[in-house]
């Protein structure tokens, strides 16, 4: 990966299982625990990736949803699972249950296998390829058309497309550039890689804003490249804003 300075970085993870798709509207309904406050979201149609979430409601889906799969839940606040509430959890990651990718993680997965390419598929980018906003600012953003996607700018807003629409990347995973930006477990440093450990870094241990990445069907190329690193408030949410849980083996 990348430094927000551009340095290329080595780092060695372990072994995780990262959802294909970025979660969809139809999947946040499905979970109702009568003890926790969970935020449903909005989402164009049960296949479109559910949007205007924040940071704090993916971590409890997470826990929610690992309880629904009989999973050990991986965020708890004081010992006990965390289902309520916005307040710093402490983090099990030997646990199995589902959870938010590390920074790291996410990009490992976005990369699809291949190294030093802007994109999970190469260097060039175009609409045929993902759902962004297209510009000619930008000497790689290849696309004949411009602006908005135009098969998704119908209707009102958003302009998200179905999950599945693009063609998956070398490990299978959908959307990892464009559509919805993803949440990461991390809190934002835009120097932290110059001292990460080199063995799974998970950011750093302070600050007020957490990580978001991929770009979406608003954001330009350059928010879709697999290095490019964009920070917000946990407890913000935008209509381009989503989530692809993972889990630890």
């Amino acid at each position: 990966m990348k430094s927000s300075n551009g340095t290329r970085l080595c780092v060695f993870l372990s072994v995780l299982i990262i959802s294909l798709l970025s979660i969809v509207r139809g999947a946040t309904g499905l979970l109702t625990n009568s003890d926790a406050d969970l935020a449903v979201g909005v989402g164009k149609a049960s296949h479109h990736p559910v949007e205007q979430v924040g940071w704090w409601d993916v971590i409890k889906w997470c826990n929610a949803r690992s309880e629904k799969d009989g999973l050990e839940p991986v965020y708890s606040v004081n010992g006990t699972i965390m289902r309520t509430e916005n307040t710093e959890p402490t983090v099990n990651w030997a646990a199995k249950g589902y959870r938010l990718p590390t920074e790291a993680e996410w990009e490992k997965a976005a990369r699809g296998g291949l190294s030093s390419k802007r994109f999970p598929w190469g260097d060039t980018i175009s609409h045929s390829q993902a759902n962004y906003y297209s510009d000619s600012f930008f000497s790689y953003d290849i696309s004949p058309t411009r602006g908005l996607h135009p098969t998704y700018e119908e209707g009102n807003r958003p302009y998200n497309s179905p999950v599945e629409s693009f063609v998956a990347n070398g490990y299978g995973l959908h959307d990892m550039t464009g559509n919805v930006f993803e949440w990461c477990w991390d809190r934002y440093d835009a120097t932290y890689y110059r001292s990460a450990p080199e063995t799974d870094p998970r950011g750093p241990s302070s600050g007020s804003v957490r990580v978001v990445r991929g770009g979406s069907w608003d954001g330009s190329a350059t928010f879709g490249r697999v290095a490019f690193r964009y920070w917000t408030s946990p407890s913000r949410w935008f209509n381009d804003f989503g989530f692809r849980p993972a889990r630890g083996l």
